[in-house]
């Protein structure tokens, strides 16, 4: 039998290693947009509501004082999924509209953590994040199904995504205990594995040869 203990201890590691984990995720993921100067293949509906779903987490968890450890890895993924977005509005060439996205963001997420919202709102928005998840990566999901290849959707980025949330299911209920964020972890998981088939199954189709 596991002791206490040794699971709390084990839930803290892995925590601390999903948010050093996190530092880096989504970077590869921002290097291929910027290497090849294309968004192709990525679903800006997608990466919004998964900007979402960050920030309602991050909000969340910071409000009801949740260790760092159960919930830090959000404040750098949210930092990287908004360079995402920009880059990828400005690669279709809507430099205002990125503009105004950051701008528009910013104000939402201070209004989110600066205690302005109340804990019952918080609440409210953490238990529609489940949809707000699955609904996001499906859209994702359902575009590369279209495209016949998952255009500069980085596989390192995916697969780590796929096991933090993964990891992330253990140490919310260690740490939380709270049960909308648990199945919120599991809903991303289970999202984020069919994004990962497709990852694999895509992986040796020519972008350039599909776009002809």
């Amino acid at each position: 039998m596991v002791s206490p203990c040794f699971s709390a201890t084990l839930s803290k590691c892995l925590g601390l290693g999903i948010i050093l984990g996190s530092l880096m995720v989504k970077v590869p993921q921002i290097v291929k947009i910027l290497k090849n100067k294309s968004s192709e293949g990525i679903n800006m509906l997608s990466v919004t509501l998964d900007l979402t779903a960050i920030t309602i987490y991050m909000s969340y968890s910071l409000v009801k004082q949740f260790p760092f450890s159960s919930w830090g890895d959000t404040a750098f993924l949210a930092v990287q999924t908004v360079i995402v977005a920009v880059s990828v509005l400005v690669f279709q060439d809507a430099v205002m509209k990125a503009v105004a996205y950051l701008a528009v963001y910013l104000t939402v997420c201070y209004i989110m953590i600066s205690g302005i919202t109340p804990l019952n709102i918080l609440w409210t928005l953490q238990t529609c994040n489940i949809p707000i998840v699955v609904t996001g990566k499906l859209i994702q999901a359902w575009t590369n199904f279209k495209n016949g290849h998952t255009g500069q959707l980085s596989a390192i980025t995916m697969f780590m995504l796929f096991f933090g949330s993964a990891a992330r299911i253990f140490t919310s209920i260690q740490e939380t205990g709270d049960t909308v964020v648990i199945l919120t972890n599991v809903a991303g998981t289970v999202s984020n594995s069919i994004l990962v088939f497709q990852i694999l199954y895509y992986w040796n189709v020519d972008v350039k040869q599909k776009t002809e």
